[in-house]
């Protein structure tokens, strides 16, 4: 019962884009008021929730994978306790794929992030440093012909972003041998 209504949770979520999902997250959590802590909060707990289904997902079919394993079933069938086989076994095999998608879901996450300050629903502006409100703040400045304002911004998102992915697809070349196997050839 609980997994399914985990599972019909996780489908609603990914129903909606996640750049709306943040915006109207990041509203009902800072309550429309945006403080350092505040913006830092709901910015941080809506990107959370937007992403989290993901993850949800990743981890739940991996562990249903891994349960008809047949060394689960071994162990099951020595008497190992079932915590220990839900540690050592399970819970083992079934995040191997999680870092590769954190770096790949990062550079998502930095996106959704700019989007958020771009539209005014991140963290004050007044309060810490962001690019997605400095790209907000250049629009003005690129009308009026003063076009490098928006590059530095605009240019730190892209990098940072560019590299993050690569990390990204970097570990997933690492974690899946097929992949190594393809390049050798």
């Amino acid at each position: 019962l609980l997994d399914r209504i985990l599972v019909v949770l996780c489908d609603a979520i990914y129903a909606f884009p996640s750049l709306l999902l943040a915006i109207v997250m990041s509203i009902v959590i800072s309550k429309g008021q945006s403080t350092l802590v505040g913006g830092i909060l709901a910015t941080s707990l809506s990107i959370t929730v937007v992403f989290v289904p993901q993850y949800f997902r990743v981890i739940r079919s991996e562990v249903v994978r891994v349960r008809a394993e047949p060394f689960v079933e071994a162990a099951r069938v020595i008497g190992v306790p079932t915590p220990r086989i839900l540690v050592k076994h399970v819970l083992r095999n079934s995040t191997r794929s999680l870092p590769v998608i954190v770096t790949l879901n990062a550079s998502e996450a930095l996106l959704t992030l700019a989007g958020l300050g771009f539209l005014g629903f991140g963290i004050e502006a007044t309060a810490a440093a962001e690019w997605g409100y400095d790209l907000n703040r250049s629009v003005a400045d690129v009308t009026s012909g003063i076009w490098w304002t928006s590059v530095f911004p605009g240019l730190a998102i892209v990098l940072v972003v560019l590299g993050v992915t690569l990390v990204g697809e970097s570990l997933n070349d690492l974690a899946d041998p097929r992949l190594r196997a393809r390049k050798r050839l």
